[in-house]
């Protein structure tokens, strides 16, 4: 899928009011979504299929060099399910960038199926990156936040 394609999707989104697009080609799947700013954000996946017709191979978001460089620890989502950064919207985040979090301090919740689960910090660090949204849909293994470790 090329550059003139993508943006002919993102006309398709504008022109149709849509919040989400999903369309796979050729073994390439490409999502796009737009945030409650207006900004859209680009997810796309490569798959290679063996010949039975079986997902070997998936491409995933990667993490740019300069957070390889820095050494910096990627929280990962355990479950599908809705981000909230809080425990309800009148309530204070339960991690900020540039806060400290400590090995098991909660740092966001993800609802799935109707129950609240709290995820809770691996390690020890200061929270560089918040990567999701409040609020939104969010895969197994995406990326939540990257800390820093101490």
């Amino acid at each position: 899928m090329n550059l003139k394609e993508i943006k002919e999707l993102i006309a398709l989104m504008n022109e149709n009011e849509l919040m989400e697009l999903e369309v796979e080609r050729d073994g390439m799947k490409i999502r796009l979504r737009k945030s409650s700013s207006g900004r859209i954000e680009t997810i796309m996946e490569e798959h290679a299929v063996s010949n039975i017709g079986q997902v070997v191979k998936a491409g995933e978001k990667t993490v740019e060099p300069a957070a390889k460089e820095r050494n910096l620890i990627a929280i990962k989502a355990p479950m599908v399910g809705t981000f909230y950064r809080s425990a309800n919207p009148e309530a204070k985040p339960y991690a900020e960038i540039g806060q400290t979090v400590e090995v098991g301090q909660v740092v966001c919740i993800i609802e799935a199926m109707k129950l609240m689960n709290e995820i809770k910090s691996e390690v020890k660090g200061k929270v560089v990156e918040i990567l999701v949204e409040n609020a939104r849909s969010i895969e197994y293994g995406q990326v939540l936040f990257m800390v820093e470790p101490m």
